[in-house]
């Protein structure tokens, strides 16, 4: 009675407890909002600073940076540090070389662990849980474990100093972590589909092909990616296994020439710039695709 005659008499109804609550959690978010946006801000700006500089040291004339220091504006656009690295190491043809291999891992790495992951996580094989133990134990080896038996087994195959066997060897080692996440993937998979698959008479392959590798794109995907990128940036083994000039990638090609001192500063900055953006252009490209493949997983 007394909250129907407060309603007559000032003409409004009183907010309901729900409307209450929202506007309470929208006031209450608001500062933590901002507060997060800022701390995010300077986690960019922290991300993207190191790259401004090299950028920046690398269109610096020596004489500009020895004047100014690294962190100093350039007075002019210096472009011949850029020119000199790319003829003196031939960059055109580690670019390549560099790209062969990590399109070939990606492409192969994935194959192979769809291969593996469709028997064990759909297959269901008999020591399931022993194949995952050591396709996870072959992941977490260093790979200075692995030089001496590989450089004996490429130099018996005669594959030594080729980009063949260097794409072998990362087939396989980004396979076994391919596998170990597809397994537990495909494990989860609808049964539904595979029983529909069934009754109308489709065999094992045409159900891997047609079924479960399209279910599975947007994963695959972020494999695909996260392949390439992590084989671009792979120095040590590629270090070990290709000696020759022709033969050896873009990290190789820049950690030869840091140890032989051929390079000052600013020629330093346009090699790093040139070795970094490759693999941020492949990433940006393949960035929605890679957002897509993330956030079906956390839908699933």
């Amino acid at each position: 009675m007394a909250t129907a005659e407060a309603t007559r008499a000032t003409g409004r109804h009183p907010a309901a407890p729900g409307a209450k609550a929202t506007g309470r959690r929208r006031q209450g978010r608001g500062p933590a909002r901002h507060v997060v946006l800022a701390g995010l801000v300077v986690l960019v700006l922290l991300t993207v600073a190191p790259l401004l500089v090299v950028a920046l040291n690398a269109v610096k004339s020596p004489a500009d940076y020895a004047a100014h220091g690294p962190l100093g504006m350039p007075h002019s656009v210096y472009l011949r540090g850029i020119a000199d690295f790319w003829n003196r190491v031939d960059f055109g043809r580690k670019l390549l070389n560099s790209f062969l291999v990590s399109a070939a891992v990606a492409v192969g790495g994935v194959i192979l662990s769809v291969l593996n992951a469709y028997a064990l996580g759909i297959g269901r094989v008999r020591g399931r849980t022993w194949f995952l133990v050591f396709f996870l134990v072959a992941n977490l080896l260093p790979q200075e474990v692995l030089v001496y038996p590989l450089y004996y087994v490429s130099k018996s195959l005669h594959l030594y100093d080729t980009l063949t066997i260097v794409i072998i060897i990362f087939i396989v080692i980004q396979g076994s972590f391919g596998t170990y996440l597809l397994t537990s993937v495909y494990a989860s998979f609808p049964g539904e589909l595979l029983d529909a698959a069934e009754v109308d008479g489709a065999g094992r392959f045409r159900v891997l092909w047609r079924i479960v590798v399209p279910v599975s794109r947007p994963t695959l995907s972020v494999l695909l990616t996260f392949f390439f990128v992590w084989t671009w940036n792979e120095f040590f083994l590629p270090l070990v296994f290709l000696i020759s000039s022709d033969q050896q990638t873009v990290p190789v090609a820049l950690g030869v020439l840091q140890g032989e001192r051929m390079m000052d500063a600013t020629t330093t900055s346009a090699s790093a710039l040139l070795g970094i953006v490759p693999a941020v252009l492949f990433f940006l490209i393949f960035q929605r695709t890679l957002t897509r493949g993330v956030m079906a997983g956390s839908v699933k």
